[in-house]
């Protein structure tokens, strides 16, 4: 969620998510204003946390000035000693090839290299501190696979080069060792040094020098990359470049991509909820015309900067990687398609975990139903007017006093709650509530909340480091936080999570919120304060703190609070005004260097949005268990979360764990899904959507998606009415919005409704299409929604491209992301080679080559085509909810491509256990006028399939259609689009003998 105030408040800026309600007006003595903790706490924190004995490893400016050169242009490099290669790589020693430089920490002299060839396609190049003092990933929470058994040092695609003085390495391919090395660290590749910072405001932005260093509290190296290279990933982010990353040239800036988890309302070109550390590259070969990729992952939890840059008048890019621990633990993989690549990933950081089938449906939330009659009533407001809703969720309005695993005892009673959810369960609809990462800590001795004692009794709070709770400040008032190295916090987080079911809040899955992790204060501050008198409160629609932004062109105090497109037969919308990004303030990159500002531990000053690293977080020597601070492990405080949860919910319930979460990081994806944070309701966000679902599919977290219509501010009727429709083709599709915002429910504006009526249909008809798709990806790591030039890599055309997307491989979406207009531009894939059919008339577009072609998009129609040789399996039906739709038929549609083949194949489970469970996998082949359906696997698939539809079938009206040659088909033929549809099949798909379809001219 969001912050209270849009006040921006320097370093201390805490946006941040707002909970609360007006019927919750009793409990207002334990909520805080962020805000007021903004000003008041920036101050007081540090004295504050000295005074109670939390104090904090503070270095002043000065201090560190004198202590380190704070310039790496004098550090020396490393030289290559004691090779030793085995069957699976090497190892070597590197030693300090000079006088310790001391740039901004201690140089570790002795340092140990080691080169494992993994597997033909995966490479790791992993240099560490010889001594192990250095910070790294425990293997219980990664674990990637152990070193190979078998040699891939002569078949590796991936080759390692090295220089042993300076120490340097490069990465080639074995097929193509002459081309330029996919990485590559020597000094003669890299421009000359010094070069003045490439941003005058922000002197770290210099390039004092490229020589590997390896500190204590300062990592760096550098790679040259081909000169205006195609970089995808490094993450979470809202790039205002796109999904392809800038890489400062053409008077560009360049990315700061910095990795420290930050609760922070959606900025641009800032660090936000999670840290990905992995590139994804794409190389055009000008000559051949072919294109490769291939990635890069460090596989670290520090805080650090990456740069994507390009000297003036350099010849390369390049990539450097600044961090404040840790180690440089390199993965390269081979690729060489771009799908490959993300593959590639996933088998090592872990695959997504399965989905339930009900995660797929559409969800409905926001912050405001102030108790449990309102929710219920958005509930029948759906029904009533048609747009189905799988899944209902609250948000922190059902808490007591705003603690976790709690019920308002007036606004939302438990048994009201339970009723409610086990009505919602007879429906076939779900429930899920929210969940944040501290927990209250109480009061006083009468007060009595179990999820805090429970947890001093398993000893399961983060610690200061004198031993103490560290105690913060969120909704609830003061807090204390789970540390989830601790030996009991299964055990508590099961317990308290399976007490609050019996207790009547049945859960079908858990929103995970708050878990970067978030505190609204600086240092433990509520170590020996009178926890009875927080600070109090201003909440978004309070005097002085109204909601009332609106989308461009849409003016409030001239057309009113509706939001509506046409009041009284006018256009609400500002014909002569164009949305702008620029709305959106891109921040400045100094901030590690602002007046007044110091970093203070560690010396070198990441980009961090908030300036120090303690701000509206965990101090950076919050002590966990093992004797690990927050300052090593802070990234993975929502993974460790999201893990502890999902094994918490499979205990719990039995079946997939259904998990939403916004901190992430590498492998989160085994445990979550994640949806895009606290969104704004501007056009602007509606195409940051598909950049963010993009990202995340790389990153090996495929059920993702935005706050539909935008979560802060005020939507519009418009807006809203694009949004609702495009997100019926994202992963994860949930509207959701703040309180005392405008409501956005799809039913407030008749358009909406019908548009969303539309694409949810559209949705339900095609969900074994993207069940298929997530299996794809539990198995495989295959990416759901793929950036164009994933399955059309040798296009250039499409290198940048972010306003199109393909969900899989078949369906091409083009979503109108401008207002006031009733066509959209879009480029259809494959050069004029590929035939491309509209979704809604099975029309082949007339598509202009390697070009835009526009397309008629008026208020409601998102186009959406079919990519030819597809064969899609689809629910004839859809119903209200998924398990009405999924009782009923199947259809086929197949796609015929122009050589008349087509390929599709479809997963079929129960939709609910814990895999491995039975399973079908349904595979369709056409070919030469005939369609042959072959059934793989030990589950029953007991719907039958109804209908097909071939499209592209002949060109001329079959004499006869036969099902395992008998001709007692009914069927149709439509000339316009060679269109052949046979109906009134009935034919069980648990058979392959009898399920052949042939046409015969």
């Amino acid at each position: 969620m969001m912050a209270p105030s849009k006040t921006k408040l320097d370093v201390a800026d805490v946006d941040s998510r707002h909970r609360l309600t007006s019927a919750q007006t009793t409990t207002m003595m334990v909520k805080m204003s962020v805000v007021v903790f903004a000003v008041l706490l920036t101050l007081a924190c540090v004295v504050l946390s000295e005074a109670t004995g939390a104090l904090r490893r503070t270095r002043s400016v000065t201090d560190v000035s004198a202590s380190y050169s704070l310039n790496v242009s004098t550090c020396p490099g490393y030289t290559l000693s004691a090779l030793n290669e085995s069957q699976t790589g090497l190892t070597a020693q590197l030693k300090l090839a000079g006088a310790a430089c001391d740039a901004f920490g201690t140089d570790i002299e002795d340092l140990t290299l080691q080169v494992t060839y993994d597997t033909n396609q995966r490479l790791r190049v992993n240099i560490f501190d010889t001594a192990k003092s250095q910070f790294t990933i425990p293997s219980s929470i990664i674990s990637v696979p152990p070193e190979p058994t078998e040699s891939f040092t002569q078949t590796s695609d991936l080759v390692f080069n090295y220089d042993s003085s300076p120490f340097a390495f490069w990465i080639t391919r074995r097929s193509e060792p002459d081309a330029l090395p996919l990485f590559d660290t020597r000094l003669s590749s890299l421009p000359p040094t010094p070069i003045p910072p490439l941003n005058a405001s922000d002197s770290s932005t210099a390039l004092d020098g490229f020589p590997l260093v390896f500190e204590d509290q300062y990592l760096q190296l550098t790679s040259a990359l081909p000169y205006d290279a195609n970089i995808y990933g490094f993450g979470e982010v809202i790039a205002s470049s796109g999904f392809r990353r800038d890489v400062g040239v053409n008077g560009s800036p360049g990315t700061i991509q910095t990795m420290w988890a930050r609760d922070v309302a959606d900025p641009v070109d800032e660090n936000i909820y999670g840290s990905h550390s992995i590139y994804l590259e794409h190389r055009h070969n000008e000559t051949t015309q072919k294109a490769q990729s291939h990635g890069v992952y460090h596989f670290s939890a520090a805080g650090s900067d990456t740069l994507l840059t390009t000297p003036p008048s350099s010849p390369v890019s390049l990539v450097q990687y600044r961090a404040v621990g840790g180690t440089l633990d390199f993965y390269f993989f081979s690729g060489p398609k771009p799908q490959d690549v993300i593959e590639q990933y996933g088998q090592l950081i872990g695959l997504p975990t399965w989905q339930p089938l009900f995660g797929l449906g559409f969800h409905l939330c926001r912050w405001g139903y102030t108790n449990v009659s309102e929710t219920k009533e958005q509930v029948t407001r759906m029904r009533e007017a048609n747009i189905p809703l799988e899944v209902m969720w609250n948000d922190i309005d059902l808490y007591h006093a705003v603690r976790d695993f709690t019920t308002d005892p007036v606004s939302f009673p438990a048994e009201e709650v339970q009723e409610f959810i086990q009505e919602l369960a007879a429906n076939h609809q779900h429930y899920i509530p929210i969940v944040d990462a501290a927990i209250a800590k109480q009061v006083n001795s009468t007060d009595i909340y179990d999820p805090y004692t429970r947890g001093v009794e398993l000893d399961v709070w983060v610690k200061n480091p004198d031993g103490s709770e560290y105690v913060g400040e969120v909704w609830p008032g003061y807090t204390v936080f789970p540390d989830w190295f601790s030996d009991n916090i299964e055990d508590y987080w099961t317990e308290a999570l399976s007490n609050w079911s019996q207790g009547g809040v049945e859960f079908s899955g858990i929103w995970l919120d708050m878990n970067e992790v978030s505190s609204f204060c600086n240092g433990s501050c509520g170590t020996g304060a009178d926890l009875s008198t927080p600070i109090p409160v201003s909440l978004p629609g309070d005097p002085g703190n109204l909601v009332t932004d609106y989308p461009e062109g849409y003016n409030a105090s001239m057309w009113g609070p509706s939001g509506n497109i046409t009041i009284n037969g006018t256009l609400t919308y500002g014909v002569n005004e164009r949305p702008s990004e620029a709305a959106v303030t891109k921040r400045g990159v100094g901030a590690g260097e602002q007046s007044g500002v110091n970093l203070n531990f560690p010396p070198y000053a990441i980009h961090n949005g908030f300036g120090p690293l303690y701000v509206h977080t965990l101090d950076t020597n919050a002590t966990h268990v093992g004797g690990y601070v927050e300052l090593d492990v802070h990234n993975m405080f929502g993974l460790m979360e999201e893990k502890t949860t999902h094994l918490a919910i499979q205990k719990i319930l039995g079946i997939r764990p259904f998990l939403i979460s916004r901190s992430t990081f590498p492998s989160s994806g085994k445990w979550t899904g994640h949806w895009l944070g606290d969104n704004y309701s501007k056009w602007a966000y509606m195409h940051y959507n598909i950049q963010g679902v993009l990202q995340f599919q790389l990153f090996q977290i495929p059920m993702v998606g935005a706050d539909t219509c935008g979560f802060q501010d005020n939507t519009d009727e418009e807006l809203c009415n694009r949004w609702m429709q495009m997100s019926a083709f994202m992963p994860f599709y949930r509207n959701h919005n703040q309180l005392s915002a405008l409501p956005q429910e799809p039913y407030r504006w008749d358009s909406v409704a019908s548009a969303s009526r539309t694409a949810i249909s559209i949705r339900y008809s095609l969900l074994p299409y993207w069940y298929t798709l997530f299996a794809n990806a539990s198995m495989h790591g295959s990416p759901v929604v793929r950036a164009l030039f994933y399955e059309f890599p040798d296009e250039p055309e499409l290198f940048a491209v972010d306003r199109q997307y393909l969900v899989g491989r078949d369906i091409l979406v083009t979503p109108v992301l401008t207002p006031n207009v009733s066509t959209v531009d879009g480029i259809f894939p494959g050069r004029g080679q590929v035939i491309w059919r509209d979704w809604y008339t099975h029309e082949i577009v007339n598509a202009t080559s390697g070009g835009n072609t526009t397309l008629d998009a008026p208020l409601g129609h998102i186009p959406v085509h079919i990519r030819d040789g597809s064969a899609i399996l689809l629910y004839a039906a859809p119903a209200y909810t998924i398990e009405e739709t999924r009782q009923g038929p199947y259809s086929l549609l197949v796609s015929v491509s122009p050589d008349g083949t087509a390929f599709g194949t479809a997963y079929v489970d129960d939709g609910l256990s814990v895999p491995p469970t039975p399973n079908t996998t349904l595979t369709f082949v056409v070919g030469n006028g005939t369609l042959s359906i072959e059934s793989n696997g030990d589950f029953s698939v007991n719907q039958t399939l109804r209908d097909i539809t071939i499209l592209g079938a002949a060109q001329t009206k079959p004499e006869f259609v036969t099902i395992s040659g008998q001709a007692n088909a009914t069927w149709v033929y439509k000339s316009d689009n060679q269109e052949l549809i046979v109906s009134g099949l009935d034919l069980d798909l648990n058979r392959d003998s009898d399920n052949v379809i042939a046409w015969t001219l």
